[in-house]
């Protein structure tokens, strides 16, 4: 059995990993800032993969639970003067303190399936956005895909378009867009999960998948939308409406 300490490890090696991926980094930079605002909180900042990609916002607030995640990131990117990282919690109620720095968009890429609490985790990007500020998240689509890598990796869960939607509603966003994404990539973790019972991503995996399918995987669902996907791509927009949570 892991423990919290193991996970976190594993997790930042997989950070590291995945800094092999540079077309789906681009990728995903080209998702997310078609709706990204110019002051950006990334929850989840990890070692810096995809904050390089927001080095052209006006001001940028990185936070991590894990202090390597932070010094890692601010070392690699050369300190730029628009980049804050703290060391924090989003489920933690001082993470409300960041309003100070007037975001309008709050990026969670692939960090809500960490947060036991999910729900006050969306609840508290809510709160630190204005109205008409936005979420923009990635979280992993399909329970069904639940394997050794995503327990290894401390996910809890795995999401469906239904109830994701329930949750952002229930909480006052509008869900402007929950798309599915990475249909080849679902693939690959089915396998992994389900028949190479994987406990890891190798290398040579995400080199072959980043070089060979995602440049033409990328291009094909930038015109469409897949019936089905490795992930959830979502945009979600706080509106006036009073928040009616549902745990």
């Amino acid at each position: 059995m892991r423990t919290a300490s193991t996970t976190a490890e594993y997790t930042v090696s997989d950070q590291q990993r995945m800094k092999l991926a540079r077309n789906y980094f681009d990728w995903q930079a080209r998702l997310v800032k078609a709706h990204a605002g110019r002051r950006v909180i990334e929850i989840g900042c990890g070692v810096g993969n995809f904050t390089r990609h927001l080095l052209d916002r006006e001001w940028i607030v990185g936070i991590d639970v894990e202090a390597d995640c932070v010094a890692n990131l601010l070392q690699s990117l050369n300190r730029p003067p628009n980049v804050v990282a703290q060391q924090m919690d989003v489920v933690d109620p001082a993470f409300l303190e960041l309003k100070k720095y007037r975001p309008d968009t709050a990026i969670c890429l692939n960090v809500l399936e960490h947060i036991d609490d999910h729900v006050t985790a969306l609840k508290h990007m809510h709160e630190v956005l204005p109205v008409g500020g936005r979420a923009i998240l990635i979280v992993p689509a399909f329970e069904s895909l639940y394997g050794p890598i995503d327990a290894n990796l401390g996910h809890f869960r795995r999401y469906s378009k239904k109830p994701f939607r329930e949750l952002a509603d229930s909480l006052g966003f509008e869900t402007r867009i929950l798309r599915y994404m990475n249909s080849i990539g679902c693939l690959g973790w089915w396998a992994n999960a389900k028949v190479l019972k994987k406990t890891e991503q190798s290398e040579s995996q995400i080199r072959f998948f980043d070089s060979k399918i995602v440049p033409v995987m990328s291009r094909i669902e930038d015109r469409m939308e897949p019936p089905f996907g490795q992930s959830l791509f979502a945009v979600l927009e706080k509106t006036g409406a009073k928040p009616v949570v549902k745990q």
